[in-house]
């Protein structure tokens, strides 16, 4: 499974192509389009579009179809949300946006209900699965897709979340290993199929 993005390759930090200070769907999709295919034509079996632009899945789905590859696999994330949590990874990745933040095309987290929408609209465009990033404070929305949808559903544990329990249990404040797996569980309770977290190597030795 490989990650389609932009925002690792520009100098602005944003998941797609800018003109003045707008980012543009369309354009973006295209190129993401080129992206995901060149990504399965080098052995991928899965592609994860993890931009939010909207129409991505249907056109990433239809170039695969016309270019004969009808078992690749699309991950979609669907319901992504602007969220505070990324702020290791963009530091690490020195990917914060460069000008204004991603809220014209991220989720806002007060919005539970557009997250049944965006997900419906990618299992109709040919996703099929489905993730909900960030992890622990939307798992909400993992329980109420895995009500709503038969695809399997996927849950991101992101850097900022892995961070917190790391730095409470470098400080002595929580037991690393049993916090790490409550919340392991707690998303497989919610209903999570699979769940990516920086926590996976940890986590495959305890087991």
């Amino acid at each position: 499974m490989t990650d389609v993005a932009l925002d690792p390759y520009s100098v602005h930090g944003h998941d797609g192509i800018v003109e003045g200070s707008t980012i543009v769907n369309d354009p973006t999709v295209e190129v993401l389009t080129q992206m995901a295919l060149s990504h399965i034509e080098a052995g991928a079996d899965f592609v994860a579009p993890s931009d939010m632009m909207d129409g991505r899945v249907l056109r990433i789905r239809q170039a695969f179809e016309a270019a004969g590859h009808t078992n690749a696999g699309i991950l979609s994330y669907s319901a992504k949300y602007a969220s505070a949590y990324y702020g290791p990874f963009r530091d690490a990745l020195d990917s914060a946006p460069g000008f204004g933040d991603k809220k014209t095309y991220q989720m806002d987290y007060a919005n539970r209900r557009e997250a049944i929408v965006e997900a419906q609209n990618d299992i109709d465009e040919g996703a099929d699965i489905i993730m909900v990033k960030p992890g622990l404070c939307y798992l909400d929305i993992v329980r109420e897709l895995r009500d709503a949808v038969e695809v399997p559903i996927a849950a991101y544990q992101v850097s900022g979340e892995y961070a917190q329990l790391k730095a409470a249990a470098h400080k002595g404040w929580l037991d690393h290993d049993a916090v790490m797996i409550e919340q392991l569980y707690a998303f497989k309770r919610a209903g999570a199929d699979l769940i990516a977290t920086y926590f996976a190597a940890d986590a495959a030795r305890l087991l």
